[in-house]
């Protein structure tokens, strides 16, 4: 067992069950999981070494993080009620003032706040931003979770319905953007570039690698695995976590537990014939890698022509409903698509 992390990044694809992963952690008695905090990439473009900041703008960002904590990320919250906290926080900081310490002094102060010693950010999209993470944060550790693609496809085709589901603080904005950035083409390339960039790092001793799969088949077998390379005793209310956040049922807040019944969906239906075939196609040898075995599928010519001219106008509207989510939208789409 190696000593406790100072900070547990939970990545992977989007709808891999990075969610699920931050409930069970978080319902460890010294582990508080944040909601996405979208910093990195969002609000700062990781570079090494960092950049100082002046105290005002550090004091800012300490700001804008509580607001995202406290009132969700998508609810507009006010930083200015939070000044006042955050510059008690931005006081603490020894040595330089950069966007990492900052980051780190408020998941510090939270969750000390809550009685806890370990700030758990659950924000997918830092998985293109791994590399730089471990080196800026030598005690932190960070857990990927891998899924299917054609389960995480399946669970992106109908993430816009989340509204309808539970999730009624999510803005009807974000459904537009979410229905316009699923294409079969679009999950395809997002699921194999992050599965290169977990490659990259398999065999970084600060990083688990996790199947969602595994996880739901054997939940406390694997929770206590990872409890064991997080440095954390494996606690049996880590399992008692809400069934919320499916893109396929109604939130069920009062069933605890890891579904079983989550992994493998796809099979039930759901997916066309030229949505498993493309994702096949473009994503084949990566998921042979994860052991997800190809199957066979045929899709006529005309499904596939249709597929390539509707991903160039959903391509088109996901660009301009995203870019305000990326400091750098063209350094966000390279790390996405593998080619940084």
């Amino acid at each position: 067992m190696s000593g406790p992390a100072s900070i547990i990044f939970v990545v992977g694809n989007s709808r891999s069950g990075t969610t699920m992963m931050g409930r069970v952690l978080g319902g460890h008695s010294r582990v508080f999981t944040f909601n996405e905090l979208h910093f990195f990439e969002q609000r700062w473009q990781p570079t090494l070494p960092p950049l100082s900041m002046s105290r005002d703008r550090a004091v800012r960002m300490a700001a804008t993080l509580l607001t995202t904590q406290r009132d969700g990320y998508y609810t507009p919250g006010d930083p200015d009620q939070y000044l006042d906290e955050a510059a008690r926080i931005i006081e603490g900081i020894e040595g330089d003032l950069t966007p990492p310490a900052v980051f780190a002094a408020v998941l510090a102060h939270e969750s000390q706040r809550h009685g806890k010693a370990i700030g758990c950010d659950q924000t997918p999209r830092n998985l293109y931003y791994l590399d730089e993470l471990l080196q800026l944060y030598p005690d932190a550790q960070a857990v990927v979770l891998v899924r299917d693609p054609r389960d995480v496809m399946l669970s992106q085709k109908h993430r816009w319905k989340r509204r309808l589901l539970g999730a009624r603080r999510t803005p009807r904005w974000n459904a537009l953007r979410t229905w316009a950035g699923y294409h079969p083409i679009t999950m395809s390339l997002l699921w194999r570039g992050g599965m290169r960039a977990a490659e990259r790092l398999a065999d970084h001793p600060r990083v688990t690698l996790l199947r969602f799969e595994d996880l739901v088949a054997d939940p406390e077998a694997q929770v206590q695995r990872l409890c064991e390379r997080l440095g954390l005793a494996f606690e049996p209310a880590m399992l008692h976590v809400p069934r919320v956040g499916s893109s396929h049922r109604p939130d069920e807040p009062a069933s605890k537990g890891i579904d079983p019944s989550a992994a493998q969906r796809w099979r039930q239906g759901g997916l066309t014939a030229i949505e498993q075939a493309i994702c096949q196609r473009l994503a084949g040898p990566t998921m042979q890698r994860w052991g997800y075995a190809c199957e066979p599928v045929r899709a006529s010519w005309l499904a596939w022509a249709w597929s390539a001219a509707t991903w160039l106008f959903k391509s088109a509207l996901a660009f301009a409903l995203n870019a305000r989510r990326a400091r750098s939208l063209t350094q966000a789409l390279r790390r996405r698509w593998g080619t940084r």
